[in-house]
């Protein structure tokens, strides 16, 4: 009876042993999402966020072309930060010597997404296989952030202005199952868009982020709005008792 007892003890103590190692072990999925431009203080909080020394962080603009002048720009506000700043383009030649999306993206500390056409971009993350590469960074716990259409592309869905005449809904690649609109001051003409598309069903309820805020989100839960200044906000949208509800997200951080 005793040699039982010792047994169950030892299988429970390892038993006990082994969850509390799987769940040190599991990473935090992290999302920084802000209304608009990326700029140095986002990157600032996101080397924060990464909780490592001198992370690497990649910058990927496939929403505008992999424009040069703004890969400049990345490298130059990067250059007195602590962080080691890389590119991931995907208008790209084949060569010998590169590296594969995965080998690049998988090793980095964090990606930030920068703006531009969101339907072309998540269109060229699917035709090369992006997207399915920035599902295992998510899930490995590589940090995700982005404005505009860098922060859509993270959603179920959101407002965009990627078509001709008139802004329209477009799909996200669903890592957080809510909704997104950006620019929510700046650009009036999304307001009753995407309050439309919630109203009626068409997007899941949401955020809208005004240009110089940011909502952080941990493993698909959202945790705070951040903000460079005190007049620019973020709101969650939603249908409750079959009206929609807009409501104001308190700021509890400015970002410098």
């Amino acid at each position: 009876m005793k040699k039982l007892f010792a047994v169950v003890l030892l299988l429970a103590v390892c038993f006990e042993g082994y969850s509390q190692a799987k769940t040190a072990a599991a990473p935090t999925r992290t999302i920084l999402a802000t209304g608009g431009n990326f700029s140095i203080p986002y990157i600032k909080y996101v080397i924060k966020l990464t909780k490592k020394k001198n992370p690497k962080i990649c910058f990927m603009g496939s929403a505008g072309g992999d424009n040069i002048a703004k890969i400049i720009a990345w490298y130059d506000s990067c250059r007195a930060l602590p962080m080691r700043p890389y590119v991931q383009k995907v208008f790209l030649n084949s060569a010998p010597d590169q590296e594969t999306f995965d080998q690049k993206l998988l090793s980095m500390d964090a990606i930030i997404m920068g703006g531009g056409n969101t339907m072309n971009m998540i269109a060229i993350w699917k035709a090369q296989g992006v997207d399915t590469v920035l599902r295992k960074c998510y899930n490995k716990g590589i940090v995700l952030a982005g404005g505009s259409a860098g922060s859509i592309c993270w959603f179920q869905g959101g407002t965009t202005d990627s078509r001709p005449v008139k802004l329209s809904l477009c799909d996200g690649l669903g890592f957080l199952p809510y909704s997104h609109s950006p620019h929510w001051r700046r650009e009036l003409l999304r307001r009753p868009l995407y309050r439309d598309a919630i109203s009626t069903g068409k997007l899941n309820a949401g955020y809208a982020v005004e240009d110089f805020a940011a909502v952080l989100f941990e493993n698909e839960k959202y945790v705070k709005s951040v903000s460079l200044d005190t007049m620019n906000h973020t709101y969650f949208l939603s249908m409750v008792n079959g009206k929609l509800s807009e409501k104001l997200l308190p700021v509890t951080e400015i970002v410098k």
